[in-house]
């Protein structure tokens, strides 16, 4: 059985598209990007999900907590569930936060730390695990979400161009979310079922060069 590891925030976690902060909730696993995922799959593969609302690439969050830092969790994360066979990472949306004052190059930087840890931690004796890295959807700044977010939203659009750099410069794969998908007009932010099923079918495509092949897929 090949394992495959999801790594991101409330996208991949599955959170609803909110009106307040106080509506939190979350799609069910068949419902969500990991799950349809693991349903295209089969039961050759075995998907792990670690996603983290407000999970950044690298900043330390002085508002939600240090634990947000992906960094701080990803090396713990890579040991505990290795061996990995294949691994898509998707962050970059929290690190748009105004609070981070982050360029777009900033959040790239952070993405390929997260990359470079994954390959270092390859166990001795495994090939490397295939890496697709998902430029997050570009993002709106409406509803209660526009504050924190402030000039988010153009830099989300620059994204795209900055992890195709990086994935060129390591060698993994980059699928860019808003080709296939865009953010819920609730909130700007997250996505909404259809999206989850439009990510998810683009994310197992990519899978394929992997994957032996899916039994029903989407």
């Amino acid at each position: 059985m090949k394992t495959l590891l999801c790594f991101g925030d409330s996208n991949t976690h599955g959170t609803i598209p909110m009106r307040s902060l106080d509506e939190v909730s979350r799609y069910a696993f068949n419902q969500r990007w990991p799950g349809l995922v693991q349903a295209a799959l089969g039961s050759d593969w075995w998907v792990i999900e670690e996603g983290l609302p407000g999970r950044t690439s690298s900043f330390d969050d002085p508002q939600e907590g240090e634990d947000r830092n992906a960094l701080r969790y990803w090396q713990a994360c890579l040991q505990s569930h290795r061996p990995v066979d294949a691994i898509v990472i998707m962050l970059g949306t929290n690190d748009l936060k105004a609070r981070f004052v982050a360029t777009p190059e900033r959040i790239g930087e952070g993405v390929a730390r997260l990359i470079a840890i994954a390959l270092e931690n390859t166990p001795p004796g495994r090939r490397h695990p295939f890496i697709l890295v998902v430029t997050p959807a570009p993002i709106e700044e409406l509803g209660f979400f526009r504050e924190p977010f402030a000039g988010g939203q153009a830099k989300s659009r620059q994204l795209p161009a900055e992890f195709s750099k990086l994935a060129r410069h390591q060698g993994v794969q980059v699928l860019h979310a808003g080709d296939c998908c865009e953010v819920s007009a609730v909130d700007g932010i997250h996505l909404d079922a259809m999206a989850h099923q439009q990510l998810g079918r683009a994310i197992f495509n990519a899978l394929q060069i992997v994957s032996a092949g899916g039994e029903d897929g989407f």
